[in-house]
């Protein structure tokens, strides 16, 4: 008996390990839309579908992990499978979250380097880039129907939208109002701000979980001091040895520290730590150029997995531009892997560290009211990314100065509405909507040639 056939009342048996293992992978091939898109898809997954976890467990994670530095969907993979399968779990399903875009930004860094423009993935990711936008835009307003249930919260939104588009105030310093706010609302009117009547909704407070509201939480997730700083020492060493182990190529040496610090600054997301990337890996250690930067930055957006990963194609073209003494592959791909190790792994670190801490804090107002107030904000600044990709990809030429500049794709419009019809009213499968105007987009493109 599954999730599907299960009576709502009753949980549903514990997925195999192997099972579990098989479902992130899956996400990781298909994970378009950034982390908008990604915590949406889990969310219908994990909380509608599979009922691995409850909506109020769910968001709980989800509101720690907004507040890290890292990519937070990852996070969340982590903190899900730990939850049901201890450490081991978490690490797997974080590898697994982002194998896939590793060895296709790897693959696409490769074909860059070596036949430049392909109109063939030019023509897809023409088509994938409007269903990106109507990804990010379902995200919002998936989110926000849920979340988002009295005026409080609806105006904590709102300010973090006008925030963010008006102001272009930082995502960490949204973050940190939205807690204040959820700090003193607490206190002032705490019926507004609890976690059980915030995000959930009747039809899923009906539906029980694997992980459910009130289930206890498992050995493995109980705080032991102990236990935290074993696994913080461990993964020190793991840094250490791993960093001592590249030493003697200056190259590599240099993309695991830099990736390092890149990794504590990407509070906010990746838009947030771009800049610093950009600096350092174009203007500073010249492992790129500023139009490769931009290139890998499109695909970033349009490949599944983190917008961070770009990080990988970094990585791939900075091995290959500085000769690391091997074949251009071998070398792209020494760099790629730097990169990408040393950039993600101070993520499973916040986990593994940090969750056995915020699972005792569930429950409590004074942890909870500011976590709420987090995701409110949360669903103002994915607006604002709906917006900003939609604004990049219905007038391509555009530029701050000249926001309206150059024709208006009228068919990337196109695109993107049929394809969040297809998700909000008819409940296509993401992949499907992600395939469909994939080759909406490569006809269209070929015509055009």
């Amino acid at each position: 008996m599954d999730a599907a056939n299960s009576s709502p009342d009753t949980p549903p048996p514990k997925p195999s390990f192997q099972s579990s293992l098989k479902y992130w992978l899956k996400l990781g091939f298909i994970s378009f839309g950034g982390p908008a898109g990604q915590i949406a898809m889990m969310h219908t997954d994990l909380v509608d579908k599979k009922r691995w976890i409850s909506e109020q467990r769910f968001l709980h994670a989800l509101n720690y992990c907004m507040l890290l530095p890292g990519p937070e969907a990852t996070q969340l993979a982590i903190y899900i499978n730990w939850l049901l399968y201890g450490a081991w779990g978490g690490i797997a399903a974080g590898l697994l979250f982002i194998l896939p875009a590793f060895i296709l930004l790897c693959l696409l860094a490769a074909l860059y380097l070596t036949w430049g423009d392909l109109p063939l993935v030019q023509g897809l990711f023409y088509g994938i880039k409007p269903a990106v936008v109507a990804i990010v835009l379902f995200a919002a307003w998936r989110i926000g129907s849920r979340s988002l249930k009295n005026p409080w919260l609806w105006s904590i939104a709102g300010l973090a939208f006008g925030a963010i588009f008006f102001f272009n105030i930082s995502f960490p310093l949204i973050v940190l109002a939205a807690a204040l706010f959820g700090m003193l609302g607490g206190r002032l009117r705490p019926d507004k701000f609890q976690l059980s009547q915030g995000h959930t909704n009747q039809q899923t407070s009906k539906q029980a979980a694997v992980i459910d509201d009130h289930s206890p939480p498992p050995n493995h997730a109980r705080f032991k001091q102990s236990r935290l700083l074993l696994i913080g020492l461990l993964f020190v060493a793991t840094w250490g040895v791993s960093l001592g182990l590249i030493s003697k190529q200056a190259v590599l040496a240099d993309m695991g520290i830099f990736f390092t610090k890149a990794a504590f600054l990407t509070i906010g997301g990746a838009y947030a730590v771009l800049p610093y990337v950009y600096q350092g890996a174009v203007e500073h250690f010249q492992w790129l150029t500023a139009g490769q930067m931009i290139d890998g930055l499109a695909l970033g957006e349009t490949t599944p997995g983190p917008l961070i990963m770009i990080v990988t194609w970094i990585g791939y073209i900075g091995g290959v531009t500085k000769e690391l003494g091997l074949n251009s592959v071998l070398s792209g791909l020494a760099g790629a892997t730097v990169a990408t190790f040393f950039t993600f792994l101070p993520s499973f670190l916040f986990i593994l560290v940090g969750a056995p801490v915020v699972e005792a804090t569930r429950g409590q107002l004074k942890f909870t009211a500011p976590l709420t107030a987090i995701t409110a904000a949360v669903v103002g600044v994915i607006l604002n990314l709906a917006v900003f990709f939609a604004w990049h990809v219905f007038w391509p030429q555009a530029t701050a100065t000249e926001p309206f500049q150059g024709e208006f794709d009228l068919f990337a419009v196109i695109v993107a509405a049929t394809a969040f019809i297809a998700l909000w009213k008819y409940k296509v499968d993401t992949i499907y909507v992600i395939a469909t105007s994939a080759l909406m987009g490569l006809a269209y493109f070929m015509w055009r040639l």
